[in-house]
């Protein structure tokens, strides 16, 4: 038992510091982060999102979330178009300098995504999504219990 807790918890960690190390490798000259690339992949793809929903989305906290919207906004990668009466509601839009980028990180994570799934067939990899699916929704609820 303590064999299998050891492993899935290494090999998470390993895989979550590995592609941290991609964000910040692969966006270093940009003096991007982790969390601005996350932020900009959501909203490229989606097109706009607000704060709120890229809470959700990048599963960061709002103050993560908060500072890597400003850093962004401040250097011209994305703006808030309206503003609600709380920021957070707000919708925001990438600028050109942020759909450049966001393409590229777009790009590079499909790239990343089909050089890791060499060694697999399709069916194993749907079931290992869902099986970390279903890791997850478990570790959830057992996280709910002590809130």
């Amino acid at each position: 038992m303590n064999e299998r807790f050891e492993t899935f918890t290494v090999l998470i960690a390993k895989i979550s510091r590995n592609i941290r190390k991609i964000k910040n490798q692969e966006m270093s000259e940009y003096h991007l982060r982790s969390a601005h690339i996350s932020c900009l992949y959501y909203l490229y793809s989606a097109n706009t999102l607000t704060a709120t929903e890229l809470c959700e989305r990048c599963e960061e906290d709002k103050a993560t979330i908060s500072r890597s919207l400003d850093y962004l906004e401040k250097n011209g990668y994305l703006i808030c178009e309206a503003r609600c009466a709380k920021r957070y509601k707000s919708p925001l839009i990438l600028t050109e300098k942020g759909k450049e980028i966001g393409k590229r990180i777009s790009d590079k994570i499909k790239r990343v995504l089909e050089e890791i799934s060499v060694g697999l067939t399709e069916e194993e990899r749907i079931s290992f999504y869902r099986s970390l699916s279903v890791i997850s929704d478990g570790l959830d609820a057992i996280g709910n219990r002590f809130n």
